[in-house]
């Protein structure tokens, strides 16, 4: 059923809210039909406006696929860092923890490995969109953990001489095998009992890595 847009309210003009409505329309078809069996019509159909209202925000499905992918992962990344990448965390280990956690939740929930198989199924035929994918999720993610790591380590608690490299390792370590597992839909007995206590280990195991010498 077509979306029915919200009245516009004190402070949010109306071609703001049916900018999001037609981000939204296009993350829940792209999902659901994929890159080439979303159209700008079905989109438009979707979010309730007109096709015209959909270019006059985008000027082609490319730009419409990167800017919902942008606005996911920016909902993503506040999720993710709660606090100010350029102050020192008060708690360390439980900055990193809630780090950790979200990254978790978020990488294997059905929403991201379902748009991770969308990009994986057009890799070859359309390398520009996973191009985008990229630059939109992963690489907007490392480098804010870059921020937090170099920040961390200016104010000696840890030490960190390549915060890209290990900002690179802590988000590897914490994917394991788990996330390809159900990438592909193999998921072992009990897999998911264990989650929890696999990210805290990986957050001991880089803190221990990265500790200061006496």
């Amino acid at each position: 059923m077509p979306k029915t847009l919200p009245t516009t309210g004190p402070g949010r003009p109306k071609n703001l809210i049916k900018r999001a409505a037609i981000l939204d329309a296009a993350q829940a078809l792209f999902l659901r039909h994929g890159y080439d069996g979303s159209s700008m019509d079905a989109i438009a159909q979707e979010a309730g406006v007109s096709k015209l209202t959909v270019y006059n925000h985008f000027t082609d499905k490319e730009t419409l696929f990167c800017a919902a992918i942008e606005a996911k992962c920016e909902t993503q990344l506040t999720l993710l860092f709660v606090s100010s990448t350029d102050t020192p965390p008060s708690n360390l280990r439980e900055c990193l923890l809630g780090i950790a956690h979200s990254f978790q939740a978020l990488v294997d929930s059905p929403e991201s490995l379902a748009m991770h198989r969308l990009i994986i199924s057009h890799a070859l035929s359309n390398p520009a969109l996973s191009l985008l994918f990229y630059e939109a999720t992963a690489l907007r993610i490392i480098n804010k953990m870059e921020q937090l790591l170099m920040t961390i380590d200016k104010a000696k608690q840890l030490d960190i001489a390549k915060p890209r490299q290990a900002a690179e390792h802590f988000f590897s370590l914490l994917k394991g095998t788990r996330n390809l597992q159900l990438l592909v839909g193999y998921q072992p007995e009990h897999a998911s009992l264990n989650v929890q206590q696999d990210v805290e280990d990986v957050v001991d195991l880089f803190i221990k890595a990265y500790q200061p010498n006496p």
